[in-house]
């Protein structure tokens, strides 16, 4: 049983999440044989005052 985690910013809407769910279990399953129905997929998001880059939060360039 596969196990898929998608770490992303927040903000994307619920159509997009739904989208890259089924896209992600679609080529795990291709890719590995897996069945559609054995294929989980996590998405953790995180606020951008979560996530920095060269030291600068996100939050912080806005």
């Amino acid at each position: 049983m596969p196990y898929v985690t998608v770490k992303m910013l927040e903000g994307r809407t619920e159509e997009q999440k739904r989208n890259l769910c089924e896209k992600v279990t679609a080529v795990v399953a291709e890719t590995v044989g897996a069945p559609v129905e054995n294929v989980v997929v996590f998405i953790e998001e995180m606020p951008k005052n979560h996530y920095a880059v060269a030291g600068k939060r996100l939050s912080d360039k806005e």
